[in-house]
């Protein structure tokens, strides 16, 4: 007698629930349901509709809904969090509705209507995964849509799932939409007192998409020009290229960013030319002040940037003191090198880039040894590479240090190169010198964030945790739409201040609750007594960065006052971290 066969086929699947959704019936049961009913009709149902899906079911705030295609899965799930987004700016705060998404791609038992199997249970515990409007997909979805998609994927590495035999690999979608960029607190910043300005990303008009690295390197190379003019206030890189392939009213990027200028362009490179556009705006009477096509043999390209520099400031703010020369490559190879180093230097722990950036830099040495930048990129990267256990300590460390020392011999007047070389010799114990490089890097370019928050993790562990905190809120304002790692520095001088629910707050911002970000946050966890989560992130972060110790990790420690030391080791041994 043979046995019947089971109904099963391969799908999408995507689970879905309300975060917070017990303390909203708790607060007004009858205004939630309405809430959700509305979302539910006027949200969800026209786009499951509009992408091919099928709702599987209903469970209270929890939603199943099966597609044909990996790619309109993760498409509706973005759309679902923007419009859901859209939908909460009008209502109250504490009746806002933010949802947590999980999609895998898996072979499910039919029955019915419904569905089941390990490819739901894995959506499932994806969504419980995320934090509140976080999207979390399985390795399996990430294959099929990363080329389809424009989104960035934030790998969170291989992770053990409640009853999954096996690890999954998941990945957060990081899809910026206008709503996202444009958020609600960056549009109370005020203009500062000084003329301000945000350079952004120039368009690559060559038609090669090889070339979008020289663009974005040229766009870089201005703000970095722009910042080191003290009679200027310049965002930083990170906030600008936000809105990078957007089409989005300058005038709404001023008021985003809280400036009143906006410096766009293009660039074409090609045949050992280039051309490059520039135009200066003033969104706030929404005119342009000066406009200018130069077009000039590539090893004029420095040209350029310095008559772009120099147009722009005599425009805001008339005419400053000179600034020093900056030390300019002899070879444009070098550049580019430095160009692609720049790209894939990361501030995340473990990142397996440091060591291809750390060749790439050192090649660019090689074909022009005069060229400062190139020995600081070096210089980062092995400090990475050790201090992440990528690579034995020595002779990383010690190369990274003379690199570094360098790059400031070479160039002085870069604030880069000092603040780089201050951050290598805090990890020395040498904090007379350390805080000496900090201050000139700021003295040289006030604007730097990426300076004022490594300054800022110096300070927390030289038990000055407060000072720390007021040097964070001063690059926020320089960079508000920050990298992922800003929150985690946040958080660990929180941590360090010993206030753990600010600290909290911080770790499990959807930006930064990543691999880097996660061993603080069990710490902050443990000493919460949130013993069981604490342990949950603990076990996370050990499964990603499985040669992670608590005595190496307390030996790299920039620390001055040991007692902050052991503070952390008394939160990492409290959440169960390797010792």
């Amino acid at each position: 007698m043979t046995q019947d066969r089971v109904p099963r086929r391969l799908v999408a699947i995507l689970a879905a629930d309300v975060s917070g959704y017990s303390r909203l019936m708790e607060q007004n049961e009858a205004g939630t349901l309405d809430v959700l009913r509305a979302q539910r009709r006027d949200i969800l149902s026209p786009l499951i509709a509009r992408y091919g899906g099928r709702l599987v079911k209903l469970m209270g705030d929890g939603i199943l809904i099966e597609f044909g295609s990996a790619v309109d899965a993760v498409q509706c799930a973005i759309e679902l969090q923007r419009e859901t987004g859209l939908a909460n700016d009008k209502i109250p705060h504490e009746s806002r509705m933010v949802l947590r998404i999980g999609i895998n791609v898996g072979d499910v038992i039919v029955e019915g209507d419904d569905l089941y199997g390990d490819g739901v249970n894995i959506a499932a515990r994806l969504e419980a995964l995320g934090q509140p409007g976080d999207i979390c997909i399985a390795g399996n979805v990430y294959d099929q849509v990363r080329k389809k998609i424009e989104a960035r994927f934030d790998d969170l590495g291989a992770m053990a799932l409640k009853n999954i035999s096996e690890p999954v690999q998941v990945y957060r979608v990081k899809a910026q939409t206008q709503t996202a960029i444009l958020s609600d607190d960056s549009w109370n910043l005020q203009l500062p007192s000084k003329p301000s300005i945000a350079v952004l990303p120039f368009t690559n008009m060559s038609g090669e998409t090889d070339q979008d690295m020289f663009a974005d390197g040229l766009t870089e190379d201005l703000i970095t020009d722009l910042s080191r003019n003290t009679g200027l206030f310049v965002i930083a890189r990170h906030s600008t290229f936000a809105y990078k392939g957007k089409s989005i009213d300058v005038r709404l990027i001023a008021r985003d960013l809280g400036v009143r200028y906006i410096l766009e362009g293009s660039a074409r490179r090609s045949a050992g030319r280039v051309r490059v556009n520039v135009q200066l705006i003033d969104a706030t009477e929404g005119g342009h002040l000066w406009a200018e096509r130069f077009d000039r043999g590539l090893e004029d390209i420095f040209a350029v940037q310095d008559e772009v520099t120099g147009r722009i400031v005599q425009e805001l703010a008339g005419r400053l003191a000179p600034r020093p020369e900056r030390n300019r490559p002899k070879d444009i190879l070098a550049y580019d090198l430095c160009v692609r180093a720049r790209s894939l230097i990361e501030f995340n722990a473990g990142s397996p880039a440091a060591r291809e950036a750390s060749l790439i830099a050192w090649q660019a040495t090689v074909v022009d040894p005069g060229y400062a930048e190139a020995y600081r990129l070096l210089a980062f990267a092995l400090w990475q590479a050790w201090a992440f256990a990528i690579e034995p300590k020595e002779p990383s460390r010690s190369i990274a240090l003379e690199m570094a020392s360098r790059a400031v011999q070479l160039d002085p007047d870069d604030a880069a190169n000092r603040w780089v070389l201050g951050y290598l010799l805090a990890h020395e114990g040498k904090w007379v010198e350390s805080q000496s490089e900090f201050s000139a890097a700021l003295a040289i370019d006030p604007n730097h964030a990426d300076a004022l928050v490594l300054y800022s993790e110096t300070l927390s562990f030289d038990g000055r945790p407060l000072e720390a905190i007021d040097l964070l809120k001063r690059a926020l304002r320089v960079n508000p739409h920050p990298a992922a790692w800003y929150y985690w520095e946040y958080g660990l001088a929180y941590y360090a201040a010993r206030q753990y629910e600010l600290a909290l707050e911080m770790l499990t911002d959807p930006s930064t609750y990543a691999t880097a970000s996660r061993r603080v946050l069990a710490a902050t966890l443990a000493q919460l007594g949130r013993t069981e989560e604490a342990k949950r992130e603990a076990a996370q972060f050990m499964a990603e960065n499985p040669k992670f110790t608590i005595s190496h990790w307390a030996a790299s420690q920039p620390a001055r006052d040991e007692t902050i030391v052991q503070h952390f080791v008394e939160g990492y041994r409290k959440a169960g971290l390797a010792e």
